[in-house]
C-alpha cells in the first residue's frame, strides 16, 4: 500500500493504517455546496501509486457519489489501482425482495462500488442469507473478523464475563470469541416487530449471576436490542452489563439511551469513529489491503466494464 486517501473522520484510523503499512496518508477534502452538489479534492501525488480510499459507510448516501468522484480522479490523476477500504460496508441487509416493488440492495450497492473500485476490505458486513462476500462481488474482496480482537479485550478487561449473543443467529459468532476469551456463553431470545420494536428474554442462568454480562453484538443502530437485554438482565438480578459492539452505528440518541438503560459501559470497535472505540481494527485492515495489493495485479477498468 503507498497511498491511503481517508475520508473526513478517519484520518485517525488511517494514521495508524499508514504506520504499520508504511503508507503515506491524506485527507480527502469534501465540500458540500448549499445546493447538495459534493466537491472532492485529493491530497498528494498519486502518479504511479497504488492507492487505497478509506470511508466508512456509516451514512451511505451523502458518501456514495463522493465516494466515486474520488476513485475516479484518483485515475485520471495517474493511480494504479484504487482499492476501498470500508470498515463498516452498508446496504448488505436488504438480500432479497421482503414486499413486492422492493430494491434487492445489497448485490446493487456491490455492483455500484465494483464499477470504481479494484479490491474492498471490510469488517465483518452484516450479512445474512448471503455467506460470503465472495458471493455479490467481482473484485477481490477480504472480510477480517473481529472475534480475536473482542475476545482479546473481553479477556484483558473482563476477567469474569459470561458472554450473551443477541439472537440465535449470533450463536456460532458469540460461541468463537467465548472460545477464544475462554469464557462461558449464553444466548438471547429475540423477537423484532419492527425498526424500533424488539422482544428479547434472557436465558435463566447461575453463570449470569455470579460472573459478569458481557453483551456482545454486530451492529447497535436504535439500540432497542441492547436496551431491552439490559433491562431483562437487571430485573433478573445481575450486574450491570457491558456492551460490547463491532459498529457504532448508534442511530439518534442510541449510545446515551443504552447507558441511561443501566450498561456498565458500551466498547466498539473503531469501523467507526466514536467516543466509545476501544478495540483497533488498523492491524487487521493493513495487513488485508496489504494482501489485496500484493496479490493482484492492475487492471484496466475501462476494458472490465465493457466486457461486463
Amino acid at each position: 500500500m503507498t497511498h491511503i486517501l481517508a475520508f473526513p473522520g478517519m484520518m485517525p484510523l488511517g494514521d495508524a493504517i499508514a504506520k504499520l503499512s508504511g503508507a503515506q496518508v491524506g485527507e480527502v477534502d469534501l465540500h458540500r455546496f448549499p445546493d447538495g452538489e459534493s466537491l472532492v479534492t485529493l491530497p498528494g501525488d498519486l502518479a504511479g501509486k497504488d492507492v487505497a480510499v478509506l470511508a466508512t459507510l456509516r451514512d451511505p448516501d451523502p458518501l456514495t457519489l463522493p465516494l466515486r468522484f474520488a476513485a475516479e480522479t484518483a485515475r485520471e490523476l495517474g493511480a494504479r489501482r484504487v482499492g476501498l477500504i470500508a470498515p463498516y460496508l452498508a446496504y448488505m441487509r436488504q438480500d432479497r425482495r421482503f414486499a413486492e416493488g422492493q430494491a434487492v440492495s445489497a448485490p446493487l450497492f456491490a455492483r455500484f462500488l465494483e464499477e470504481s473500485f479494484d479490491w474492498l476490505v471490510t469488517a465483518d458486513p452484516h450479512l445474512h442469507r448471503i455467506h460470503a462476500l465472495e458471493e455479490l462481488f467481482d473484485i477481490p474482496v477480504r472480510r477480517i473478523e473481529t472475534a480475536p480482537l473482542l475476545a482479546e479485550w473481553i479477556a484483558a478487561n473482563v476477567p469474569d464475563a459470561v458472554l450473551l449473543g443477541p439472537d440465535s443467529e449470533s450463536r456460532q459468532w458469540v460461541a468463537e470469541v467465548a472460545r477464544l476469551a475462554d469464557r462461558p456463553y449464553e444466548v438471547l431470545e429475540k423477537h423484532r416487530s419492527g425498526d424500533r420494536s424488539v422482544e428479547v428474554s434472557v436465558p435463566h442462568s447461575e453463570a449470569l449471576l455470579a460472573g459478569t454480562p458481557v453483551i456482545l453484538d454486530d451492529i447497535a443502530s436504535s439500540g432497542r436490542t441492547l436496551i431491552q437485554a439490559i433491562q431483562r438482565l437487571l430485573a433478573a438480578g445481575t450486574r450491570p452489563p457491558i456492551c460490547v459492539v463491532i459498529h457504532a452505528v448508534f442511530a439518534g440518541d442510541a449510545h446515551d439511551d443504552i447507558l441511561a438503560a443501566g450498561a456498565a459501559r458500551v466498547v466498539t470497535t473503531n469501523s467507526i469513529p466514536h467516543a466509545s472505540n476501544a478495540v483497533s481494527l488498523a492491524q487487521v485492515l493493513a495487513d488485508a489491503a496489504s494482501y489485496l495489493q500484493a496479490a493482484n495485479p492492475p487492471i484496466r477498468r475501462a476494458a472490465a466494464r465493457t466486457t461486463r
